[in-house]
């Protein structure tokens, strides 16, 4: 409220603050006139001085420049890290869905990845449709959205729904099957999204727990190709090898009679926490998998970072 240039009319004691070292900005009329409409900010001690109050409404503002540095990317700290390697913030994100679309409208990612931007458009209240072609990314965009929004409601397509759906994709990429297996049996996939490298008999594993801080875990080894008793036997030494209680052999065809008692012979491991046993060795097949069938082991750690739990919002709130 300070006059910029020197202005001798304007230098008047106004309600016990003395006038600046140029003067106010306005005249007595106009300052009375702010007074009355609350327009002014008074501070405790007269010798400082009133201040104008202003409102974002009254101002227009400026248009967003394209580098944005309010933003900070994923650390190892932050609270909504997947460990998914190209994960964006969520705000960049909702910025940009807000910044192009309207509640209501339509979303697409064709590269879902860790599934950013489908989290904001539902966070968001839009429609969106996500692609990816990988059942790792697949699998964690739909824990992703089932923890931060336990009532969304979503269909999945070109995901194996029957056998010959399962057989097409072990064709087609086997890896992908061993993925889409692991993602059934909510085991973390070996090597995570890296290229396929040496396994060493190990696909996946599930964590289980076994007492009150002791943690094991099941192995698992998926086959989509020929299947013969000597995978059961190279499971029992990768579980004794990896010092592990359990192990499960996931299969695209039908186990042989051989291999089933091959299986059996491995006896059980009993859980001292739960009092009870399991079968050292299980064989499922993924047929079991789609019918619904999971490994027989005590309660899972699940393995997978949790995306925080969303209120959804439908609302269109502003760009700042």
């Amino acid at each position: 409220m300070t006059s910029p240039n020197p202005r001798p009319n304007m230098m008047y004691e106004w309600k016990g603050h003395a006038w600046p070292p140029y003067g106010w900005r306005y005249s007595r009329e106009t300052m009375a006139r702010l007074d009355s409409e609350g327009r002014v900010w008074y501070p405790l001690s007269t010798a400082k001085r009133p201040q104008l109050k202003r409102y974002l409404n009254e101002m227009a503002g400026s248009a967003m420049n394209s580098i944005w540095t309010d933003i900070a990317p994923i650390n190892s700290q932050a609270r909504e890290r997947l460990g998914y390697a190209t994960q964006k913030p969520l705000a960049l994100l909702e910025r940009i869905i807000q910044a192009s679309s309207n509640p209501g409208d339509t979303v697409l990612d064709p590269f879902c990845g860790c599934g950013t931007a489908v989290h904001a458009a539902q966070r968001l209240g839009r429609r969106w449709l996500g692609i990816d072609i990988t059942f790792l990314a697949i699998g964690l965009i739909e824990r992703r959205l089932r923890d931060a929004f336990p009532t969304v409601d979503f269909k999945e397509v070109g995901v194996p729904a029957d056998l010959p759906g399962a057989t097409a994709l072990a064709a087609r990429d086997p890896y992908q099957f061993q993925w889409w297996a692991c993602h059934l049996l909510g085991a973390v996939p070996q090597g995570g999204v890296k290229k396929k490298g040496a396994d060493k008999g190990v696909d996946g594993t599930i964590p289980f727990i076994e007492g009150a801080t002791n943690l094991k875990r099941v192995i698992v080894s998926v086959k989509a190709g020929h299947i013969e008793p000597a995978y059961v036997q190279q499971l029992k030494g990768v579980i004794e090898g990896q010092c592990a209680p359990m192990g499960v052999l996931v299969t695209l065809r039908e186990p042989t009679r051989a291999m089933r008692t091959e299986a059996v012979s491995a006896g059980s491991y009993h859980s001292d926490f739960w009092n009870r046993d399991y079968p050292h060795v299980q064989l499922i097949t993924a047929a079991d998998l789609l019918a619904g069938k999971r490994v027989e082991m005590p309660p899972r750690v699940s393995p997978f970072s949790q995306a925080a739990r969303e209120a959804e919002r439908g609302e269109q709130t502003s760009l700042m």
